[in-house]
């Protein structure tokens, strides 16, 4: 299919690799110019080189923590006038909420709710002006199915699915759409646990460990960062402009609802 967006420029944050290197690899495959943006400077260059590789299109690198400021400023300088922003950002660690003090929560509440409001503020009216505008928002299913010891995530993931609820109904007549994806259980690494950066998982024990963690999922295996990202930049294409304000698990039937 034709996503009719080819020349289109866009934003993903947190992307050199996991769920959003997924969606900058689909975006850049539809034919969009992308800006990458990652902490790891090495493993940013890695993506992006690849990208241009394999679609031709202009990628721009960004190495920085997305909720700073600085970081945020130098993400909209490359590119002032996006037509996509993919907010994504990594998530405060497991934790017993115990063990969390104002500083911790500041500082999850920063990274998973405040910074993707703060760049859909930078961004939104422009696209609006403009007449076409994407917005996805990278989640978690824990918004829908609480996880002991992620809450700190879920509270600022929820916070920020509320917050843009009413938002995103104000922009839908100038073919602006904010959309929400609700990971489940995917093939990253965040769901190896603690390992060593670059380290190779023994083919046996990664089959073992994946069978486990996927043995109460309907589809019975872990999700991709790739169909994770063709599903994010069908939200971004032309054909899902009158789908707006949702909030939608990729889970593999996880989460069990009849609505």
């Amino acid at each position: 299919m034709d996503l009719g967006i080819r020349g289109r420029k866009a934003i993903v944050c947190a992307s050199s690799k996991g769920l959003g290197r997924g969606c900058a690899m689909a975006l850049a495959e539809a034919g969009c110019d992308i800006v990458v943006n990652g902490r790891n400077a090495e493993a940013l260059a890695r993506t992006a080189a690849e990208i241009r590789e394999r679609f031709g299109v202009t990628v721009t690198e960004i190495a920085g923590d997305v909720s700073q400021p600085a970081v945020q400023k130098t993400l909209l300088a490359a590119c002032p006038d996006p037509d996509i922003l993919v907010n994504n950002n990594a998530g405060p660690p497991f934790r017993d909420f115990r063990e969390l003090d104002r500083e911790k929560i500041l500082a999850g509440v920063t990274q998973n709710m405040v910074t993707p409001i703060e760049l859909v503020k930078a961004v939104v009216d422009g696209m609006a002006a403009r007449g076409f505008g994407r917005i996805v928002n990278i989640t978690s299913l824990s918004v829908y199915m609480p996880i002991p010891g992620l809450d700190l995530s879920s509270g600022a993931r929820a916070g920020l699915t509320s917050f843009l609820a009413g938002i995103t109904r104000t922009v839908a007549d100038r073919n602006v759409t904010i959309n929400n994806l609700l990971p489940g259980k995917l093939d990253t690494d965040r769901l190896r646990g603690p390992h060593e950066p670059g380290s190779v998982e023994d083919p046996a024990a990664a089959t073992a460990r994946k069978a486990r963690i996927s043995a109460d999922i309907p589809a019975k295996r872990l999700g991709t960062p790739e169909e994770f990202g063709q599903i994010c930049a069908f939200l971004c294409s032309v054909h899902a402009g009158y789908l707006t304000g949702q909030n939608i698990p990729v889970d593999g039937g996880l989460y069990v609802s009849a609505f």
